[in-house]
C-alpha cells in the first residue's frame, strides 16, 4: 500500500477502498463509517459532502458557509476513533467519540467530540456532538 494513498480517516485502508465510495454517494453502512468519511471530507473540503451528510433538522442556514471556512482555516492531521455506542447496521441511532488533531496558523491543536447520528431513511447522518475541547 502506497503511503500516500491511505485514506486521512487513519483507517490503513487506501482512500480508495475507505472514504471515497461514501464521497460518492455510498451510504455508509455505520455511524463510525460516516464520521470517519465526514473527516476525510473535511481534509479533502468536500463541502457539499459534509452538508448533505447532515441531518436536515440541523442544517442552518449558513452551514455550507461555516463548512467551508473551516475546510480552508484548518489542516486535520490525525484522527483516534475512541469509542462507539450503537450506530451499527440494524440501529437508527449512534454515538461516536472521536478526536481529531489539526493546525491552525501554525499551532496545533485539537478537537474533541462525542457526535450524535440518526438513520435518516437508508443513510447515516450526523445531528449533532457535544465538543469536548
Amino acid at each position: 500500500m502506497n503511503e500516500t494513498n491511505l485514506c486521512p480517516c487513519g483507517s490503513g485502508k487506501t482512500y480508495e477502498t475507505c472514504c471515497e465510495p461514501y464521497h460518492k454517494k455510498q451510504n455508509a453502512p455505520t455511524a463510525v463509517a460516516l464520521m470517519r468519511s465526514r473527516y476525510s471530507a473535511f481534509v479533502f473540503g468536500r463541502v457539499d459532502y459534509l452538508y448533505e451528510t447532515t441531518h436536515p433538522s440541523h442544517r442552518a442556514k449558513n452551514l455550507k458557509e461555516e463548512i467551508a471556512f473551516t475546510c480552508k482555516g484548518l489542516a486535520w492531521t490525525k484522527l483516534d476513533v475512541l469509542e462507539t455506542w450503537q450506530g451499527g447496521e440494524g440501529d437508527k441511532v449512534g454515538k461516536v467519540f472521536f478526536r481529531a488533531s489539526f493546525v491552525q496558523e501554525g499551532k496545533e491543536g485539537l478537537h474533541s467530540e462525542h457526535s450524535r447520528f440518526k438513520r435518516f431513511g437508508k443513510a447515516w447522518m450526523y445531528v449533532d456532538g457535544d465538543v469536548k475541547g
